[in-house]
């Protein structure tokens, strides 16, 4: 049995904390909604769903537990400016635990600093801020760069939450290939410039 943290604040997607929470729940793991305080209400983007958070995240270590999920909505933008959350986030991948983050949460990645170098996907508004921090960005459901596991949307939460029962079980997914260069994609040689122009 794992130990998830589930990282929310204001206004988060309901669906995207719901589905990974129910799902870690019924495969047996035990899920701890983290706020920046501890009892706290928090109200969802649609209105639809109020939760309240179990710790403060002033009480929490990444030591503690075994993958972070953080849903997205606005609950990211609150997040990022938070410093201890951002310390969490940056401790979980640095500790080679899965760090899954979908729609607005890539936002999150880029605070960390754990962006760069990545293939990732998120909801397609925040798709120019992961490139500016040096991700590579593609249109998938779901994507594994290593520990880092990214989605678009709603639609995608199964594959989402597929994802992150596989890393909890078998360990974190191999690095994502680097993109090829056109040339080396070829089985032709690289074009030579025209010397007499």
């Amino acid at each position: 049995m794992a130990l998830v943290a589930i990282i929310v604040d204001e206004m988060f997607e309901e669906s995207e904390l719901a589905v990974p929470h129910e799902r870690l729940l019924a495969a047996g793991h035990r899920a701890i909604l983290i706020g920046v305080q501890e009892g706290k209400p928090l109200q969802g983007v649609h209105h639809q769903k109020r939760i309240v958070t179990e710790r403060s995240i002033d009480e929490v270590l990444a030591d503690d537990f075994d993958a972070l999920v953080i849903p997205g909505g606005y609950s990211p933008d609150h997040l990022r400016m938070h410093i201890r959350m951002v310390g969490f986030t940056r401790d979980m991948f640095n500790a080679g635990k899965p760090v899954a983050a979908i729609c607005h949460a890539g936002s999150m990645l880029i605070e960390a600093d754990i962006a760069e170098g990545r293939t990732l996907t998120s909801w397609p508004s925040i798709k120019t801020d992961l490139l500016n921090a040096g991700a590579r960005w593609v249109d998938r459901e779901v994507v594994e760069d290593g520990n880092l596991i990214t989605s678009r949307k709603p639609d995608d939460l199964r594959a989402f939450v597929d994802a992150i029962l596989d890393q909890l079980e078998h360990g974190p997914a191999d690095r994502y290939p680097p993109p090829l260069a056109p040339e080396a994609a070829s089985s032709e040689p690289p074009e030579q410039p025209d010397d007499r122009l």
